[in-house]
């Protein structure tokens, strides 16, 4: 019955279609029906309604019927950011989808034709037209950029699976531990929560219910960098907005903290917690990243340098004078008190994305070098230590930059972990820590739910180079194996555990042997795009048989 109204709509609004035409349509209509099931029906639904508040109806929809190439542009590259579908916001993001022109041209045209749309035929070279304006001028390229890696082989005694693919790039994981869900943060500030099991995603929280508006930040960068959970399961994220309205201008960072729990028992709602300023940056800001409790209870949070190495900005609406008391370190706050208590913890670190601590209490963080090609970072991190940014890099004695200013009389720096390989950017002689450029970022610790041979040693991820060459470096997990030195020094023995991988940039540990990566796309080297969102994998304790 609805095919014979689609042919009387049809025939009556383009009466002149020949036989020929008629019979390319349903062709298209039928194949695109088939595809909308396959691709499209888990988050727009059988009926095109959508879900409330989620995933924005197809059916009716002023959006969709308003510009049909702008619908071919979503489908070819992708689609984020705020839109409003018959008078409801939706803030959500759509991968592109990796489908030919005539596919794209074919579930178009099923979609443009059903459910009350009314729009007509999309034809494969409306789609070609469309497509070679996109970020992916053509099938073979997004198919590229699009593909996922296979999976790598794990070590022996361990098992790795993918869990989910994701619908936006994600930046953090976090759980309750109960091993049923996790949840990611995307770079917009939504959080998903992600069924372990059955590798379901659902948006929980999004970032237009939270973000509170300061002054002045109408179209100014929010970056969102941090997530974590406490054992109360509230939900902790890290908010960096930028002012321009006060000068010099200013980093406003809020932590925000969940304070409800809706009807399946995720955690929502989430208010402003704590909040401080700075001065901001055009070029280079770091700035508060990554959230974590510490075993003493105490919420750590790290917050980078505002520069690259204590650099002039030149311009005047910006602060000229280079690090300040609250920038380059790690913040500790204590949550017995609202506001939170807050002090520096250690100084002279430029940009730390994670860290984690030894059975011991002992903390260790992963941190990014600057633009100079100094090694990357990992530092055993203690309190009232500092770690030699922006007089110093890993162990290097010389300055990288003319700018880069004479330490203070008496300052004292503890220098990296040296890296004995034999991998990790080792070549015969040990390196500070890690290739420059890698990005190392998430880390754990590996406890006695994993087998001996893992066993007091660390995972850290690393997302990869992309901003210097000569080579590939990064793209994989690095396992850290410490010992101490004649000197009572810690030097680590890295090894490849895990490669190559897409963009790994974070990793949680679940309890119960179960670890989890998050791989914020898919290229496994940096000649590709990396704007493709990637997937969940769990690296597990293979069971005996």
């Amino acid at each position: 019955m609805r095919l014979h109204r689609l042919l009387v709509y049809f025939f009556s609004a383009f009466p002149l279609v020949g036989l020929a035409q008629t019979n390319d349509f349903l062709n298209l209509f039928n194949r695109g029906k088939g595809l909308y099931l396959q691709q499209c029906f888990v988050c727009h639904q059988m009926n095109g309604q959508g879900i409330p508040s989620v995933y924005p109806p197809i059916a009716k929809s002023d959006f969709l019927n308003a510009d049909k190439k702008r619908s071919i542009r979503i489908l070819c590259e992708g689609q984020s950011g705020r839109i409003i579908v018959n008078g409801k916001p939706y803030e959500g993001t759509m991968p592109a989808m990796v489908l030919r022109d005539e596919e794209v041209a074919s579930v178009l045209t099923y979609v443009h034709n059903s459910w009350g749309n009314s729009n007509g035929v999309v034809t494969v070279s409306d789609v070609q037209e469309v497509r070679k304006t996109t970020a992916y001028p053509t099938y073979e390229l997004l198919a590229a950029v699009s593909a996922y890696p296979p999976l790598p082989k794990p070590p022996t005694g361990l098992k790795l699976r993918e869990v989910s693919r994701l619908p936006m790039n994600g930046v953090r994981m976090t759980s309750d531990g109960s091993g049923k869900f996790l949840y990611v943060l995307s770079g917009f500030g939504d959080i998903h929560r992600v069924e372990i099991g059955s590798g379901l995603v659902r948006p929980i929280i999004f970032a237009r219910d939270y973000l509170v508006k300061k002054a002045g930040d109408q179209g100014d960068p929010v970056i969102v960098t941090g997530m974590t959970m406490d054992k109360d399961r509230r939900l902790y994220t890290v908010i960096n907005q930028q002012n321009n309205a006060q000068l010099p201008v200013q980093n406003v960072v809020t932590v925000y903290r969940s304070t409800e729990f809706n009807k399946t028992g995720d955690p929502v709602t989430l208010k402003p917690w704590f909040t401080t300023n700075y001065p901001g940056n055009s070029s280079y800001l770091h700035a508060a990243e990554h959230i974590g409790f510490g075993p003493d209870g105490f919420v750590y949070l790290s917050n980078g340098a505002r520069t690259d190495g204590n650099e002039a900005n030149g311009d005047p609406k910006y602060y000229q004078k280079g690090e300040t008391e609250i920038t380059a370190c790690i913040w500790r706050l204590d949550p017995r008190h609202q506001p939170p208590l807050f002090e520096v913890y250690a100084r002279g670190i430029r940009n730390v994305y994670g860290f984690t601590w030894s059975p011991k209490g002992e903390m260790f963080a992963t941190e990014n070098g600057p633009d100079a090609p100094a090694p990357e970072e990992l530092n055993l991190i203690e309190q009232g230590k500092h770690y030699g940014f922006p007089y110093r890099f890993a162990d290097w004695t010389n300055k990288p930059y003319a700018h880069t200013p004479d330490p203070p009389s008496g300052l004292q720096f503890t220098t990296p972990i040296p890296n004995i390989g034999p991998d990790g950017g080792f070549n015969g002689n040990q390196i500070s820590s890690f290739d420059p450029h890698s990005c190392p970022g998430g880390i754990v610790w590996l406890g006695a739910d994993f087998p001996e041979a893992h066993r007091g040693t660390m995972l850290l991820t690393r997302f990869g180079n992309f901003i210097r060459e000569p080579r590939d470096a990064g793209f994989d997990l690095l396992q850290v194996r410490l010992r101490t030195n004649a000197e009572g020094r810690y030097e680590a023995g890295v090894s490849s555990f895990l490669a190559p991988l897409g963009r790994p940039i974070d990793i949680h540990q679940n309890g119960s042997g179960r670890i989890y990566i998050l791989e914020y796309s898919r290229p496994t080297t940096p000649a590709l795009s990396y704007s493709m969102p990637g997937r969940i994998l769990e690296l597990s304790v293979e069971t005996p048989r």
